[in-house]
């Protein structure tokens, strides 16, 4: 049986999606869960306590998601259908999307150093491992986050007036756009991309070196790099 808190939930994440921030409100959330008002605050505190669970909840379901699909052998294929994802996923929770990227939340860790940002720096050291990464991967990751999350919101804001059509092609050109700019062609990377390869297969032989010698080595290959 479903619990209040999560009926409570539903019917937030329910309103919200039909119609936006401004739909959901203590009564209106009360009456399609079926609570009095008081379980919402006995359980969320109050309503920035409401919309923050619904987020992470979504949020969460949407990392699971981003995490079944990274699967394929090639990295950049993942880095490709990541960006795909996260743009999809705005486009079909565009309240949810600006509640997330345009509210963040005081002592929360932000989209630039939570698990989402885990999730790309780690696509992006598998595309470093093989020697696919042009730039380091400090470097790549708030460029493809900030280019992402723009894309997104400009297609929601093109999508609430009725001319998401006329951009149908802005991902999909801002993508490709930023891949070239941060990844290189198979076999065709310098010395700095090798350097960046190396130091991303360091954790496969971490066992043959010192904790000292893995650092002075990091070290050395971050300076080829640059």
């Amino acid at each position: 049986m479903t619990t209040p808190r999560q009926r409570i939930l539903d019917a937030a994440a329910e309103l919200l999606a039909k119609g936006g921030r401004e739909a959901v409100s203590t009564r209106a959330v009360s009456a399609a869960a079926g609570v009095q008002a008081q379980t919402i605050y006995r359980q969320f505190g109050d309503m920035a306590g409401l919309f923050a669970a619904v987020a992470d909840e979504t949020w969460a379901r949407y990392l699971g998601q981003k995490r079944a699909e990274e699967k394929r052998d090639d990295p950049v294929a993942d880095l490709v259908a990541g960006w795909d994802l996260h743009v999809e996923f705005g486009l079909a929770n565009p309240a949810l999307y600006r509640l997330i990227y345009g509210d963040p939340r005081p002592g929360d860790p932000s989209a630039v150093s939570g698990e989402g940002h885990e999730l790309l720096t780690g696509i992006l050291r598998r595309v470093a491992a093989a020697g696919r990464l042009r730039l380091p991967v400090e470097a790549a990751a708030p460029m493809v986050y900030a280019a992402s999350v723009g894309a997104t919101l400009a297609l929601i804001a093109a999508q609430s007036d009725g001319t998401l059509g006329a951009h149908a092609e802005l991902s999909r050109n801002l993508r490709d756009a930023v891949m070239a700019a941060v990844l290189t062609e198979a076999g065709t990377g310098g010395v700095g991309t090798h350097a960046r390869a190396l130091k991303a297969n360091l954790p496969a032989v971490a066992d043959r070196f010192s904790p000292a010698e893995q650092v002075l080595m990091a070290e050395w290959l971050d300076r080829v790099a640059s």
